[in-house]
């Protein structure tokens, strides 16, 4: 499992596909709030003029020298739900990304996000 902190250091860092196809720059992660380990990142994507953030999950991520390796496709990531290079999730968008990847969404019991930025 990655560690957040760890994770941190590599913010800037090239994000590629299990094929190495470059997909973006490492933005930001996003942890579980109920474990509190990293489960999504976002990817600076886009020309430098109308970039946006895409969210993909962590799940199997790898990290190399200089990169970190998603286990999802480039052309699944740049379909995924994005906000703005200076915007934050809002809550009513985080289950999208979860649909997006065929994972199970699973708020807090009293309806607390799931996600929270680290």
């Amino acid at each position: 499992m990655i560690q957040a902190a760890d994770i941190r250091e590599w913010r800037d860092h090239d994000v590629v596909d299990p094929k190495g196809r470059k997909i973006g720059v490492l933005e930001a992660i996003y942890v579980d709030t109920t474990t509190d380990e990293p489960a999504v990142a976002t990817v600076r994507t886009g020309l430098p003029t109308r970039q946006r953030l895409v969210f993909v999950p962590l799940d199997k991520a790898v990290l190399g020298p200089g990169y970190l390796k998603v286990s999802y496709a480039k052309s699944l990531v740049k379909k995924a739900p994005s906000i703005g290079t200076d915007d934050i999730l809002p809550a009513e968008q985080e289950e999208s990304i979860f649909q997006h990847y065929d994972m199970p969404y699973q708020p807090g019991p009293n309806g607390e996000r799931q996600l929270a930025r680290r």
